[in-house]
């Protein structure tokens, strides 16, 4: 069973979407953790599974130092998937060449819409709603050193509704995010997820 690690900076709803999907399922083992701040949502969530912790505090260690203490601690772990999930910290490409093809990425939007530096939360849907889209959505990718740039592995649509607010509409997009990212997860662990160049292909 395959180990992975969970990147979280908020209160946590995707990281909770894995977690109860693997409950019931059981598809991988969760091994850690890894918050961008002390004392956010995500990290009661772990504590409540039984999911150790890897926290960033930047009062006490440079990004440099804590994402060096993060890839040798999962590394010595066997951590073999990594799942960003609401993480606002930008990943440094030494550390997306030392997981080459192994972190996931969720963002609501379609991409390539409305992602990339800055479209994050809030943000990307009233982008959405600004533009006067028909349908915004979920994605989740593989992560690579441009940001949000990663081959696609699976994306679902949310319909834009008349009258939506930013809010309103990250509450349906957040239900999408909860369906495909633990299947995208689960898929990973299972070895049907088969990447080949920027096409990648979800076996059933």
């Amino acid at each position: 069973m395959k180990k992975i690690a969970v990147f979280a900076s908020g209160g946590g709803t995707d990281f909770q979407s894995v977690i109860d999907a693997n409950a019931k399922e059981n598809f991988c083992k969760i091994e850690y953790l890894v918050a961008s701040k002390p004392e956010i949502g995500a990290i009661t969530r772990a504590q409540r599974a039984g999911i150790q912790t890897l926290t960033f505090d930047k009062t006490t260690e440079t990004k440099e130092e804590f994402y060096a203490r993060v890839a040798e601690t999962l590394k010595s772990a066997g951590v073999e998937l990594i799942v960003l999930a609401g993480w606002l910290l930008v990943v440094p490409a030494s550390f997306i060449a030392a997981f080459e093809n192994r972190i996931i990425n969720i963002h609501p939007s379609l991409i390539p819409a409305f992602c990339g530096m800055g479209y994050y939360g809030l943000k990307v849907h009233k982008a959405a709603i600004d533009y006067g889209v028909k349908l915004s959505g979920a994605t989740v990718h593989f992560v690579e050193a441009d940001v949000d740039g990663g081959a696609i592995i699976m994306q679902r649509a949310v319909k834009v509704e008349e009258g939506d607010t930013p809010e309103s509409l990250q509450a349906r997009v957040l239900g999408v995010e909860h369906e495909i990212l633990p299947l995208c997860v689960k898929k990973f662990c299972e070895g049907k997820i088969k990447k080949h160049g920027r096409q990648v292909c979800v076996e059933e």
